[in-house]
């Protein structure tokens, strides 16, 4: 298979939450940007409900214009302009009192933003749209929310007779993040989520189609990560790893071709 001209490319990444795009894709993104990909990005909510690290970012009430802001920031390093937000609420974790708000993501009208994305993929015909999987790594609505309503734009968009996006889910395999969670316990650092979990989180390793080599576009992934000072912080479990293990481990970024399945895998020749 023949190396794409990655210049020549449009790309559609649709994410729930800032900060989303960094570890999901943040080395692709960044290399995309490199090679001259016109890349637009869109951010469903605006954060609101995310972690606070140091009290003297920002205040609950005006989070979430912080976090615009610190996306802004993060896609300034990574390279990429055309950032379009939604601004509907965060949902919150799974299970949260305010999964139930009217305003939150995971109750947003799906044909409304379906309509949205749609007309988008209409506006920029990309060749690739990035989204969250299915699970939404680690289940949280918004990310499962926006895996549907993406999924739903490109089978709406799709003509059998023409141009037709490929659409990849963003995966985090079990195994990788159990390859992180070792590393942390093995040094004593306590993982974000609960280690008992840690079998049921991300995709099955099964369900990964592609492997892309981001090695090269580590510094800018973590660069544009650390943009997002509220949530994550220098002594945060992430970021207390040794600086080569992070880079071995962050090097490497895992997607699953949905649409068409089994059809020709652009990202594996980039």
């Amino acid at each position: 298979m023949t190396a794409t001209d990655i210049s020549r490319l449009s790309v559609l990444a649709c994410f729930a939450h800032p900060d989303d795009e960094g570890f999901a894709s943040g080395g692709l993104l960044a290399m995309l940007a490199a090679g001259g990909a016109r890349v637009t990005l869109v951010c469903a909510t605006n954060g609101d409900l995310g972690e606070i690290s140091d009290p003297t970012l920002a205040t609950p009430e005006n989070l979430w214009q912080v976090r615009k802001q610190e996306l802004r920031n993060a896609m300034a390093i990574t390279g990429i302009t055309d950032l379009r937000f939604l601004d509907y609420r965060d949902s919150g974790m799974d299970g949260w009192d305010s999964n139930n708000h009217p305003n939150a993501y995971c109750n947003a009208d799906s044909d409304h933003i379906v309509g949205l994305l749609t007309g988008i993929i209409a506006e920029i015909n990309p060749h690739v749209v990035l989204t969250h999987d299915p699970s939404g790594g680690y289940g949280h609505p918004d990310h499962k929310t926006m895996c549907a309503h993406a999924t739903a734009a490109v089978q709406r968009a799709s003509d059998p007779d023409g141009f037709t996006p490929l659409l990849y889910y963003v995966c985090f395999p079990r195994g990788v993040f159990q390859r992180w969670w070792q590393e942390m316990l093995n040094r004593g650092i306590e993982p974000p989520f609960a280690v008992d979990a840690i079998d049921s989180l991300g995709t099955p390793d099964e369900d990964v189609t592609t492997a892309v080599d981001v090695s090269p576009y580590v510094a800018t992934k973590i660069a544009s990560l650390k943009c997002h000072r509220t949530q994550i912080s220098d002594d945060g479990p992430f970021f207390q790893l040794p600086a080569d293990i992070m880079a071995g481990l962050m090097g490497a970024e895992y997607y699953q071709l949905a649409i068409p399945a089994g059809g020709t895998d652009l990202l594996a020749t980039l």
